[in-house]
């Protein structure tokens, strides 16, 4: 009978510790690669470095993100449908920064207002099967950590 008590307290640890290590060495969330360091999704709110939240009222925004039907003048572009996105561009770099994408603003994070009009920090042309317009400008703001914008170099998928 103890045998029983203790493979059924068991089993339960296993399933969480196998779910928990599918979820952690997950790459499908999205990602893009800036230089040396990754800036990756996640959905492991304590992992996270920079949580971002999303308002519909641009008065409580502290970034704005604007989605424009031009790549040409768009600050961040993806595009990823086609033949040749790099899908392993984030594994090949060590330092990876993590984003989540909160319910609310935490600890003074960032909160993102998502329009297609303007005036705005950002600029994002999002055509993608993989990336959503939401998760595009969450990587782009917190691929800044939550700051205003700066001069991107270049990225990768």
């Amino acid at each position: 009978m103890l045998r029983f008590k203790i493979l059924a307290s068991v089993i339960p640890l296993l399933a969480a510790a196998v779910f928990a290590r599918s979820e952690i060495g997950s790459v499908s969330h999205p990602c893009i690669a800036l230089g040396d360091t990754s800036v990756e999704l996640t959905t492991l709110f304590w992992t996270a470095g920079v949580h971002v939240a999303f308002t519909d009222d641009p008065a409580r925004a502290t970034v704005r993100v604007q989605i424009t039907d031009d790549a040409n003048g768009a600050d961040f572009t993806v595009v990823d449908d086609g033949l040749g996105s790099e899908t392993d561009s984030c594994e090949a770099h060590p330092a990876n920064r993590l984003i989540t994408i909160a319910a609310q603003p935490v600890d003074g994070g960032p909160v993102i207002y998502l329009s297609s009009d303007g005036p705005a920090d950002y600029r994002i042309y999002v055509r993608s099967k993989t990336f959503s317009q939401r998760e595009a400008a969450a990587l782009i703001v917190g691929a800044h950590g939550g700051h205003r914008p700066l001069p991107l170099q270049a990225a990768s998928l």
